[in-house]
Formats: structure tokens, sequence, C-alpha cells
């Protein structure tokens, strides 16, 4: 990895960040913080991520926890891992994921992320009522609780194991009318017949080729395999779902969120193409002042870094329609050359004719 501001920027060296420098390759990278635990108050971790290289697969997440920097690597345990991965069209997916018993929980519903190559702010919110916020360049974009949000516990409820379907309860919604009956004959007219339209050709045979048949069509008339029309069952009572009991594996957990020790933050992902630029990253208890910073930094930065990709958006644009306009001349000018070469060879052509006669 190297530090870059990227190809575009509003200040250049407010813009320098983390970037990933050589394609298809795993990085892995990770530096100390302060200690701490967020017991009792709220977490917030936030960076800016650039995507610089229109990224087609490849992450874009940190991993916040209290692993050894000098053997940090895609194994190593962590606290939370946050922040975008994007893959082909099937995977376009901001990561949340909280190490709960050992275990690395993934949210149960997926939250958006950007896929454009300028930079985006990501901001997650931890806070000690065991409720989580997501933002996107200060935007909310997900909330709510940590227990309905993960599946950090064994549910409230389950369905009683002990409890059986009734043997006379009908949960088939549709069925047959018994008043519907095969019509008479129904099964004698056959899927093919001699095609009526067919003629004996003219040179056929019958000794020689053998007696003539019509070639087969499929018929018209044939009704295929009968079936009586569905209606409504009224015997149907729904479908059955065994009665809700209390879980007696569920332990409620009013500290989901806490985390006895953080301090460490890395950087592990794996990326097909280069360029993603990795800035502003701040873990703190403090939301107004990630707001503050957000403010300062990113958000500072981002009318500026848009106004220079759309600039050299359009320099490219330009020398792109220049270079495709020099080569269609160049086209032009070759087929003319071509055109009066072969007029020139055909004005020889006829002057040597005429001297020979």
């Amino acid at each position: 990895m190297k530090v870059s501001s990227g190809k575009f920027f509003g200040d250049e060296e407010a813009a320098k960040g983390l970037q990933t420098s050589q394609d298809a390759k795993f990085y892995a990278i990770s530096a100390k913080t302060k200690e701490f635990s967020n017991e009792g108050k709220d977490l917030v971790i936030q960076y800016s991520v650039k995507f610089e290289q229109d990224i087609d697969c490849g992450g874009g997440y940190l991993k916040i926890g209290a692993f050894e920097p000098e053997k940090f690597e895609g194994e190593s345990k962590y606290n939370i891992m946050f922040g975008p991965d994007v893959c082909g069209s099937s995977t376009k997916k901001t990561h949340v994921i909280f190490n709960y018993n050992d275990k690395n929980l993934d949210k149960k519903s997926e939250v958006k992320a950007e896929k454009d190559t300028l930079s985006h702010l990501y901001t997650l919110i931890v806070k000690p009522d065991n409720t989580y916020e997501v933002q996107i360049d200060m935007e909310k974009v997900a909330d709510g609780s940590l227990e309905e949000g993960w599946p950090f516990l064994e549910p409230k409820e389950i369905r009683d194991p002990d409890e059986k379907k009734p043997e006379n309860w009908v949960d088939e919604e549709m069925m047959d009318d018994p008043e519907d009956k095969k019509p008479e004959g129904h099964d004698d007219i056959p899927a093919k017949i001699a095609d009526p339209k067919a003629t004996k050709p003219d040179d056929w045979d019958d000794e020689s080729d053998g007696t003539w048949e019509a070639p087969q069509i499929d018929n018209p008339e044939f009704k295929g395999e009968w079936s009586a029309k569905r209606i409504k069952n009224p015997e149907y009572k729904g479908v059955w779902e065994a009665k809700l009991i209390a879980n007696p594996k569920y332990a409620p957990d009013d500290k989901l969120y806490s985390f006895e020790k953080f301090g460490t933050v890395g950087i592990d992902v794996w990326q097909v193409k280069s360029g993603t630029i990795f800035d502003n990253i701040l873990i703190t208890d403090d939301v107004a002042y990630a707001k503050e910073h957000a403010e300062k930094t990113w958000k500072a930065q981002k009318d500026g870094e848009k106004a220079a990709k759309e600039k050299a958006d359009e320099e490219k644009r330009k020398k792109d329609e220049e270079e495709r306009a020099k080569a269609e001349e160049e086209r032009k000018a070759k087929e003319e050359e071509e055109k009066a070469k072969k007029e020139a060879e055909g004005e020889s052509t006829e002057e040597e004719e005429k001297k020979e006669l």
C-alpha cells in the first residue's frame, strides 16, 4: 500500500490516504489505537473510502478489535468488521459484523453500499441501549435493535415440539370438483392424425416405394390428459402451525453492544483491481465529535473532489473524441488513397491495352 491523494481531489494534501497499489492481492495492515472498552458508552467507527479504480471485486472495510498488529492477518479475531464490499453485480453491500461468543455474526438484512469512484463516508454508531445506526455520507441508511438485526441470541419463542398436526386437519386449499366428469370419448381422440392436405407424389410407385401414407400432424381435436377443474376446498383449515412457546434456551443479554477491549484497527481485504483509498479513520465515543470531524474532513473535500473528477472526465471525453475524429480522418484518407491508386492502375491498364492494339 502507498500514501496517495489519488487522481482527482479538492485539496491534494488533505486528500492523502492509504491506497491499495497492486492488483489481485490480499492486503493486511493494522495500527494500534488507545485501548478502551465501550461498556456504558457510545461507540462510533467512521472513515472514508474511495473506489477510485471503479472496483469490480474487492473489499473496502475495516476490522476493529484488540489483535496484535504484528500478527494481523485474515484469521485474526476482531470485535467488529464494518464497511463496503463489492463483487460483480451480485454483491454490493456494507458489512456490519459483530463477534459474539467467538462467532462472527453478519447482519440479517443487507445494508447498501456505494460503488462509484468518489469518496464516501461510512459511519457505524453502536449505543449502550443495544441499538445501532449506519450512516453513509452522513445520512442514515439503517438503524434498529441489535438483538433483532443480528442472530446474537436464541429466539424468544419456538414452535412447541410436542404439538402434532391433527389427523383430520385439511391443509389443501384447492380440490378437484367432484361434479366435473370426463367427457365420453375423451381418451379416444388421438394426439396425431394423417395430414388431410397431403397428397401422394406423382412419381410415387407403390410397388417399389411401398404403400404411401400421409405424414402425421398434431390433432387439433386432441385435448390432452383430462383433469377435473379445481375448486376451493370447503374443508380447508389453513396452514397448520404448532403454537409458540417460550424458548428455554433464550437468555437475554443487555450488553450485546459491549466489548471488553479495543486497541487495534486494521484493513484486511482482497482486491482484483487496486486503487482504493482509505482515509479519515476515526474511533470515538463522541457522536457529536464524529459529526464535526466528518464536516471538517470528508464533507469539506467532497465538492472539490467531485469537480476535479468531472473536469478529468470531460478532458478524457474530449481527448477520446479527438482521437476518434483523427482515426476517422485517417481511415477516410486511406480509402481515398486506395481508390486513387486503383483508378490509376485502371488507367494504366487501359493505356497498355491500347498500345497492344
